[in-house]
């Protein structure tokens, strides 16, 4: 791999589709926020000649930050394609956001690549959610590479962050080149199988002897690779002739390097910064990493949910494709970005659009026929028209109406579905208004094209505080949704203080009457109830028992008290909030020959529980949430202690795996309301955390009167 012929086929300014999915790479750039992603893609594009010249992100440049929110905040928050071809191969580089805010998007790369490059920065090493990413593409055991950059920072330290990955990531992390740096100045690369330097200090790359005072490095870290490599070997006989002291030829190292980082077994480290290492990723990338021919198939049914087997990556089977990312722009309208898995999309084909539904984030189920637009290579903003794409490749699709992200496109005979990646809940909630009524009437589509574009939003419209409330990942999603709907669709909101739903409950057993007399000439209101009204145990709901005797109250008329107390229990008899958990019992009352009424007893009925609560002490309940994070190891203490002083109840702790923890605690709605963000600063990223509604129960006293102002 590092010892064969390189070069470059330039794609500026045409579409770059392959014709056969074994001539296809699909690789997603994965680190945190600050490694250097960005600027890699554009080291690749400027490498291949796709881009004259390399952007930087401070001035707003770069291929994949091209959306105004990411140029403003100099960081990437979407996923974008940048394609590139080396050596005839076309690479699609994906560019993920590093901030576990738009971990959905980075979800969505995943997705769409066959090989993942883990990208760590010389000068601030590996974080929390790099390490659990690692794991993640571990579990479904994708092709992995690390690539170390900003080698030339003043503060980098290749050494050290190799050894920190190589701790972190575990076995089978080894670097293929070692940086050269003197003074700070980044002179080239030495190649530890062919044990040349690669000297790149006056602008090209040149081979040479490297010299002396490196050979002690050199062998340290070149039998490290080699007993790796041997290791992942399909020739067992390989291993007992390295330990006789046989060398071994090179060429043979390589092709077992080239198909160990193929199946996943191999992890090679690379360098880049200083103006290497270009050249030596893209070898990695196109000789090492499998073709979308060599990586399994997402699980596949029928619409009904039947598997379906035999599908393959096929230009000439059945179409199964996949929307990994929509977008949304009120000028060009909606761009899907698809993956094709089986089959070949065209312009004009009608295909069958299978949706599989996340209700509870405003997303419906899908399952129409829609028109395939225009097909286009994405590079950037920028959409270069392409006239097909085959199994493997990823193209944009336009003015696809109903599809949205994770939707299955497949032929209209033969509809399929393709079981969707796993998201995780959104569990920030962020209530808004509009700013005004023009806002308000805009408000509606400019959601739905969010919600569209971005499965990790949930919209909820509550029904009993009134408000509108946005579920987001963390304060930056949030940000960059409220910028989204000011910038791009001219809505202004604002952010309100959210409302918990609380409940109110009786605090004791009272009797009480209802007096509902109106004598106003002609035909008045006569309807008198006695309603005695005590408190069922939590989570009893609400009984209404009749205990009316002599027809005192005629029966016609007892559904109408009922529905009185029902109506007023809803509106709440202290602070507006329903009642919940009593028994309302009618024990006796009067009635009118003419003036009795359906409205005058249900007028009767409130006036009565309005009564009963002046005469008892009325409780207010809070919600109370399961809750249950999983945290590595050391942060459970922080974690624990965190919990109790949101007057949590911590129920246990439980190990997970090696070296994370699921701590289980009962905690108040009212103190989580902004936990995603509190855990992640806990937690330096790495904690996260599921909740459950579990029950209400009384609010303390101190609190009581702060909640009803």
């Amino acid at each position: 791999m590092a010892e064969r012929a390189t070069g470059t086929a330039g794609a500026a300014g045409r579409a770059l589709m392959a014709d056969r999915p074994d001539m296809v790479r699909n690789v997603v750039l994965v680190g945190h926020s600050g490694a250097g992603k960005t600027t890699l893609v554009e080291t690749l594009l400027a490498a291949t000649k796709t881009i004259q010249r390399s952007g930087r992100i401070e001035d707003g440049t770069t291929v994949s930050d091209f959306d105004e929110v990411e140029i403003r905040q100099q960081r990437s928050v979407n996923l974008t394609v940048a394609p590139i071809v080396h050596n005839d191969i076309k690479i699609n580089l994906l560019d993920t956001p590093g901030y576990a805010d738009f971990v959905g998007d980075l979800r969505a790369g995943l997705r769409a690549a066959d090989a993942a490059l883990f990208v760590v920065s010389a000068a601030e090493g590996v974080d929390g959610l790099t390490r659990m990413l690692w794991e993640e593409c571990a579990a479904v055991g994708m092709p992995r590479a690390v690539v170390i950059t900003k080698i030339d920072h003043q503060r980098a330290d290749f050494d050290e962050v190799l050894t920190t990955c190589q701790d972190v990531f575990g076995e089978g992390v080894a670097p293929l080149y070692l940086p050269v740096v003197t003074n700070g100045k980044v002179n080239g690369l030495i190649g530890l199988l062919s044990r040349k330097f690669y000297n790149y200090a006056t602008g090209t790359r040149g081979e040479h002897a490297p010299g002396p005072d490196h050979e002690a490095r050199i062998d340290e870290y070149r039998d490290t690779l080699i007993e790796g490599i041997i290791q992942e070997s399909e020739d067992e006989s390989l291993m007992d002739r390295y330990l006789a002291g046989e060398e071994i030829d090179t060429k043979v190292l390589i092709d077992d390097l080239e198909k160990a980082v193929a199946r996943g077994g191999f992890y090679p480290v690379l360098a880049s910064g200083g103006g290497v290492g270009a050249a030596e990723i893209l070898e990695v990338i196109t000789q090492g990493f499998p073709s979308p021919l060599e990586h399994p198939m997402p699980e596949i049914t029928t619409i009904d949910g039947k598997p379906v087997s035999g599908v393959s990556c096929d230009p000439d089977g059945p179409l199964v494709a996949e929307v990994v990312k929509t977008t949304s722009d009120p000028y060009v309208g909606r761009i899907s970005l698809v993956r094709v898995f089986s089959g070949t999309l065209r312009p004009d084909m009608t295909v069958h659009v299978s949706g599989h539904g996340l209700a509870d984030r405003g997303h419906e189920d899908h399952d129409v026929d829609e028109r395939i637009g225009a097909l286009s290579s994405p590079l950037g903003k920028l959409q270069r028209p392409a006239a097909k794409c085959v199994a493997g490749d990823v193209v944009a699709v336009a003015k696809l109406s109903r599809a949205e992200t994770g939707d299955t496109l497949s032929d209209k005979d033969r509809p399929l579905l393709m079981t969707a990646w796993t998201m995780p809940d959104p569990l920030l909630p962020i209530a808004v208004q509009a700013r005004s009524k023009a806002d308000d009437d805009k408000l509606g589509q400019a959601l739905g094209r969010l919600v569209a574009e971005d499965p990790t939003l949930r919209l909820e419209n509550n029904p009993e505080t009134k408000q509108l409330v946005l579920w987001c990942m963390g304060e930056a999603h949030a940000d960059v949704l409220l910028d989204r709907l000011s910038k791009r669709h001219g809505v202004e909101v604002e952010k309100v203080d959210l409302r918990v739903p609380l409940r109110e409950t009786f605090g004791g057993k009272c009797q009480a009457m209802g007096r509902n007399v109106k004598q106003t000439g002609g035909h008045g209101q006569y309807a008198i109830c006695h309603l005695e009204v005590e408190p069922l145990p939590s989570g009893g709901g609400f009984e209404f028992v009749d205990k009316i005797v002599g027809g005192v109250v005629p029966r016609q008329f007892i559904p109408s008290v009922e529905k009185g107390v029902r109506t007023q229990m809803g509106r709440g008899v202290v602070a507006g909030y329903p009642v919940v958990d009593v028994r309302v019992t009618l024990y006796d009352g009067k009635a009118h020959s003419v003036d009795s009424s359906d409205m005058a007893f249900q007028i009767a009925g409130a006036l009565a529980l309005k009564e009963a609560a002046a005469k008892v002490p009325t409780l207010l309940l809070e919600p109370v949430d399961e809750v249950a994070v999983l945290i590595p190891d050391d942060y459970v203490g922080a974690v624990m202690s965190d919990l109790s002083s949101r007057r949590g109840r911590v129920l246990g702790t439980e190990p997970v795996g090696v070296g994370r923890t699921l701590v289980r605690a009962e905690v108040p709605e009212l103190e989580i309301t902004r936990y995603a963000i509190d855990l992640r600063s806990m937690s330096q990223g790495t904690g996260t955390f599921q909740r459950t509604f579990l029950r209400y129960e009384p609010l303390p006293p101190h609190l009581v009167d702060k909640v009803t102002a």
